[in-house]
């Protein structure tokens, strides 16, 4: 019996989540899946430029995994391309991670964090787009990483 796998952490999904050729009708295209983690793999690696042991490291996965998560991604985007296929971003095994949360402490030991193992930024404060700089109250139990901007649809950050 293969060993069941294990959910890979992504901190990035897309606004859009369709991608198909122009000029051919919906009903004529066939359609190739592509995953978030194969999403997130792509974007840590060939956009933002991170090597594959970082990038492992941050989807808590190992090298060989995100090898042929990545080698997967690219064949299902090339075979898209080439052959006029229509590309659905959807599925996948993961589980979004929390900006700013690290590896933890190991062995256990808090040292003064908060409740959920990060640094509470306390009562009150803004949310903040990165992006444009638009701030907005942040509000008690809605943690500002879940809010998106009104101007420019960016994921806001805490202040």
């Amino acid at each position: 019996m293969a060993r069941p796998r294990r959910f890979r952490f992504i901190r990035f999904q897309p606004d859009a989540s369709y991608f198909k050729p122009f000029v051919i009708p919906l009903r004529h295209l066939e359609e190739k899946e592509l995953g978030y983690e194969e999403v997130e793999a792509l974007r840590l690696i060939d956009v933002e430029g991170k090597n594959q042991k970082d990038t492992a490291k941050k989807m808590k996965i190992s090298q060989p995994t995100l090898s042929r998560i990545l080698d997967s991604a690219r064949k299902k985007i090339s075979d898209a391309i080439v052959n006029s296929k229509a590309i659905k971003i959807q599925g996948g095994k993961f589980k979004m991670a929390q900006p700013g949360r690290g590896q933890g402490l190991g062995r256990g030991f808090d040292r003064g964090r908060g409740r959920m193992g990060g640094f509470g930024a306390g009562p009150g404060g803004n949310c903040v787009c990165p992006k444009c700089g638009h701030k907005e109250p942040q509000i008690r139990g809605q943690p500002c990483y879940q809010k998106k901007c009104p101007k420019c649809k960016t994921r806001m950050t805490r202040a």
